[in-house]
């Protein structure tokens, strides 16, 4: 059964200064998102965009917005294949179980001056 559906468009110039913001870095993303991001050179203002408008889904999907969600504790990330997929942790994780879904799907895409992201919230 779906749960909640959230959608979240990004534009990816917004995300350039804020690579080289530390305070801000620290602020909206885990430390693994930071350095995942970082690592993609050129190409980490579109990673950062695209995990913050994750983050952005995912209150959406909930149903809350993002009231009482640490961004910090949304943690985006990408299997061995590439796939993207959410681990979550203090206030993420207790908004996810209040909402009783238990699977969250996640979808991600960048072209040009924008990422955007999808958020798909399950109970089985």
């Amino acid at each position: 059964m779906i749960k909640g559906i959230g959608i979240d468009l990004v534009q990816i110039k917004r995300m350039e200064r804020w690579v080289a913001d530390n305070a801000l870095l620290k602020r909206f993303f885990h430390p693994d998102e930071i350095a995942y991001s970082l690592s993609m050179g050129k190409n980490a203002a579109a990673a950062l965009a695209a995990r913050f408008a994750a983050k952005e889904a995912y209150g959406k999907a909930l149903g809350t917005g993002l009231a009482n969600l640490n961004l910090n504790e949304i943690m985006v990330l990408n299997n061995e294949n590439g796939k993207p997929k959410i681990k979550l942790f203090g206030s993420a994780q207790s908004a996810m179980e209040k909402s009783g879904a238990d699977i969250i799907h996640i979808s991600l895409t960048h072209e040009k001056d924008n990422a955007a992201a999808v958020i798909i919230l399950e109970k089985v």
